[in-house]
């Protein structure tokens, strides 16, 4: 990972914004940016100067391993946990020495913390700044993109493996714990979310928790999972039939997929994130169920598992469209919802890409008859 260079882009967008500097302090806006991977950690990011005018700032735990992690472009400071805000406001006054106006995540920064930041810097201008680590994190880079697609062959691998055994007389939870411990064996760092089990009306539920029910036969069930891995997350969503499936869970079905296709294939460079959302949503209230698909198509994935774009409808008061550029990696997921009866989603995460994009997700989207 080319840290570096990123610091030079987001210095260069400070400069643009006339802000002298940037604190960071988002976990994993600090691990992009200076490939740090502890969970205390801040950086701040001067709009001019040298390599080394950046400064990478924790406490006396993280010294050895922001030694091993944080890349050369940062000087290091650290404080002692009895006097850590203290020393922290010292480091930062003698670092913003002759700067006027310091950005901070708004976005991220409680408003406690950022009232003690104005107590302790008097004479520098606060200003509040939302997105701008996080559309430079849209972009993935080769390497960025490569975690990304191991991640999701190993998740794909670990399904598999619950899958031979059948779905049919076990728990949701039991699947659901079964499918993070393959996910830990196959070598993954964590789960990217709690998987999603949801079988049969439980099913209408989209961000449904694994309960201590049997999946029965005749029945739908929904398996939303992820893998961590090198940091990247994955994202798919699955819906299998156990047994023989209803008529009505056939068409939801095939309704769901259709619309997943026809929007996979406007999915490109230059097109708004909303425009692909409205194709999903259009086929969708073509057959009735507009009004049970009701959360946006897709999302962002990478360091976190929601992250910009969002493939959604147009925010109230956005007055222009957010565009979807080659290189951003993201899900498209329509669902349909159906209180008491059933629910469909059917996820595929993708490059985007001039020419052609690139689907990561490798288990088959077409509905599975299981035992």
């Amino acid at each position: 990972m080319n840290y570096a260079q990123r610091v030079s882009r987001l210095a260069e967008r400070l400069a643009e914004l006339e802000v002298d500097c940037l604190l960071v302090g988002d976990r994993a806006n600090v691990r992009y940016l200076s490939g740090f991977t502890g969970s205390a950690g801040a950086l701040l990011i001067r709009a001019t100067g040298a390599s080394g005018d950046h400064l990478f700032l924790s406490d006396f735990r993280y010294e050895l391993q922001a030694a091993e992690e944080v890349a050369d472009c940062f000087a290091k400071g650290f404080t002692t946990a009895q006097e850590g805000q203290r020393e922290v406001a010292d480091l930062l006054a003698e670092r913003l020495a002759g700067a006027r106006r310091l950005g901070f995540e708004a976005d991220r920064l409680t408003v406690s913390a950022q009232r003690r930041l104005a107590e302790r810097l008097s004479g520098v201008e606060l200003v509040g700044l939302e997105g701008t680590v996080a559309k430079l994190r849209r972009f993935k880079e080769a390497e960025e993109v490569e975690r990304i697609a191991a991640a999701q062959a190993l998740a794909d691998q670990a399904l598999k493996e619950v899958l031979e055994g059948g779905l049919g007389g076990r728990t949701e939870r039991e699947v659901a714990i079964e499918l993070a411990y393959r996910m830990r064996r196959l070598g993954a760092e964590g789960e990217s979310f709690p998987a999603i089990v949801a079988s049969g009306p439980h099913g209408a539920l989209p961000h449904a928790k694994a309960r201590d029910v049997e999946i029965a036969k005749g029945t739908l069930v929904t398996i939303d999972w992820g893998a961590q891995l090198d940091g990247y997350c994955s994202d798919c969503t699955r819906t299998y039939a156990v047994g023989r499936p209803s008529e009505r869970a056939v068409e939801v079905y095939e309704t769901v997929l259709a619309a997943q296709r026809r929007a996979l294939a406007g999915l490109r460079p230059g097109v708004a994130a909303s425009a692909v959302d409205r194709l999903a949503r259009e086929l969708i209230e073509q057959a009735g169920y507009g009004p049970r698909f009701g959360h946006s198509l897709g999302h962002g994935v990478g360091l976190e598992i929601h992250e910009a774009p969002r493939l959604g409808p147009p925010r109230p008061g956005e007055e222009e469209p957010e565009l979807l550029a080659a290189g951003e990696v993201v899900t498209v997921e329509p669902g349909i919802y159906l209180p008491g009866e059933l629910g469909v989603r059917i996820e595929e995460l993708v490059v985007v890409g001039e020419e052609g994009n690139r689907i990561l997700t490798s288990l088959p989207a077409q509905l599975t008859e299981l035992e």
